[in-house]
């Protein structure tokens, strides 16, 4: 990876998670300035060696990479205070939810070198899942950048056309949540069923990180055929599976995606 002063617009939970781990990959401490009003944050950072600051314009103009990590409620306000800076030989990286890359280039005069992100909260852990979108006048060179930075935190996948966000934004942005829904329902009628809170939760971990383990050291094995394995003809299993198909899991399991996808678009147009 080759190695920019970065500066992040916002000291968040996303924003940590990156930070550390580029951290963790060697990226130099030096080269990394956080920006954020919240003083409280300051020691977080500056025991790793990071620099921190509350001056987002000077700070911007001294740095080659812009990681625009604030909530979408802010933007405008944000990008306005910085309009002043020539962005014309600058990345800027934007991990902000639902504003379209036409909207950042509006807030940042000069800004022509734009990628949009949309990662995920297993970021925090080293795990995370990030779509990518760049428009075809970025180089090649500040896409891998972005693609490298993003995979100090997990995996990456680029989309061709920035409408595609949306589902990036149901496939892995929210979906996090789902997964905890279906252990938390789980969890809860092992409780029911009698076990202990501590017996609940580990069954319920272990049983899905080694089903995701066996997907991901599986890649040409479909999905259908790791679940067929485990299910014999008449068997516990089965009966499960049964009572999914039964209140159509597939079809419920549709419509909160696209429910997602809709509301990333209406979001989009309220910023």
């Amino acid at each position: 990876m080759q190695q920019k002063s970065i500066c992040f617009i916002g000291g968040g939970n996303m924003a940590q998670a990156i930070v550390f781990g580029l951290l963790k990959t060697g990226y130099p401490a030096n080269l990394i300035t956080v920006c954020d009003p919240n003083e409280d944050k300051r020691s977080l950072f500056t025991e790793k060696k990071v620099l921190f600051s509350t001056d987002n314009q000077t700070t911007v103009e001294k740095s080659d990479v812009m990681v625009l990590a604030v909530k979408p409620q802010v933007a405008s306000d944000v990008c306005s205070a910085l309009s002043a800076v020539d962005f014309s030989e600058k990345l800027v990286i934007s991990i902000m939810a639902a504003i379209s890359v036409e909207k950042i280039t509006a807030l940042l005069f000069h800004a022509d070198n734009i990628v949009r992100v949309m990662p995920n909260t297993p970021a925090l852990v080293s795990t995370g899942m990030s779509g990518l979108f760049a428009r075809a006048n970025v180089s090649m060179e500040y896409k891998q950048f972005a693609e490298s930075l993003l995979q100090a935190v997990g995996q990456t996948c680029w989309v061709e056309n920035e409408s595609d966000m949306h589902t990036v934004t149901a496939a892995s942005g929210s979906s996090p949540a789902y997964f905890f829904l279906f252990m938390e329902a789980m969890q809860q009628s092992l409780l029911n069923m009698g076990l202990t809170v501590q017996q609940a939760r580990l069954l319920v971990q272990q049983s899905a990180l080694g089903a995701a383990k066996m997907v991901v050291e599986n890649p040409t094995v479909e999905l259908a055929t790791l679940r067929q394995n485990v299910t014999s003809k008449g068997g516990t299993t089965a009966a499960a599976l049964n009572v999914f198909n039964e209140k159509q899991l597939a079809q419920i399991v549709e419509q909160a995606m696209l429910a997602c996808v809709e509301r990333s678009k209406e979001m989009e147009k309220l910023f």
